[in-house]
């Protein structure tokens, strides 16, 4: 009841009448039934988007930092996360990553709609970049299709490192849903992961024209970090 509220009468109509989001494919969703909506990642306001433009109640799984902040702002995050249906999670790996697997079964066993972006962070450029197996592991073992999705322009309205958006209009397009049910018990095979989440990359690359760069998008973060940090002038002290 919360979620719908927040959706329909407190948050969805205001983002709605600023930002103009515009919607194709809306059909590719299906009706009723468990699905993974697998999406670009361009900007934090993906996660705000998306839900509000689809009729299903859909949830997304977040870092669990979004829901440990203090004070105000902290408290004024988690409950905006929550409104949208966003379920906290632990990404620092190992185990974490079992149980993160293991809450988007929970959420696809209801028979609920789950939203993944495939290549485990924001896009630092805008390109595309290689998608992590996790995505094809969850769909194998919970015999869902795979709906791809691409946000356009969201990065134009919340640029990363931005707390301000910009006003502009924001687009979504939702492809046809990607069936592998071919692959049926064999979520184990690290071979077949890879080939399922590159299929589902390449119809992302396809729907959105993106440019795609075979290379995970924290290398490039982490790479540019690096850079960044070896370019900084040292005082005369050092």
């Amino acid at each position: 009841m919360f979620y719908w509220l927040m959706k329909y009468v407190v948050i969805g109509p205001i983002i709605k009448a600023i930002f103009r989001p515009w919607i194709v494919g809306r059909r590719n969703i299906p009706a009723e039934g468990a699905a993974i909506l697998a999406s670009n990642h361009l900007s934090f306001a993906d996660s705000i988007f998306l839900p509000l433009m689809i009729d299903r109640r859909m949830s997304f799984l977040a870092k669990s930092d979004y829901f440990t902040g203090r004070g105000i702002r902290g408290w004024a995050t988690r409950f905006f996360f929550k409104a949208t249906g966003q379920i906290p999670i632990d990404r620092s790996g190992g185990k974490a990553s079992e149980a993160s697997l293991n809450t988007g079964l929970q959420v696809l066993g209801r028979g609920d709609l789950l939203g993944i972006y495939p290549e485990g962070t924001r896009s630092p450029d805008g390109r595309l970049y290689r998608g992590r197996t996790g995505l094809a592991r969850m769909a194998l073992e919970a015999h869902v299709p795979v709906v791809p999705v691409v946000m356009v322009d969201t990065d134009t309205v919340m640029p990363i490192g931005k707390r301000i958006p910009r006003i502009g209009r924001v687009g979504i397009i939702i492809g046809e849903p990607l069936d592998f049910s071919r692959f049926a018990g064999m979520e184990g095979d690290r071979y077949v992961l890879r080939s399922v989440t590159d299929e589902i990359m390449i119809a992302l690359q396809r729907l959105g024209a993106q440019r795609y760069d075979d290379v995970y998008a924290s290398t490039v973060k982490d790479r540019a970090a690096v850079a960044g940090a070896s370019e900084t002038p040292r005082s005369s002290l050092d």
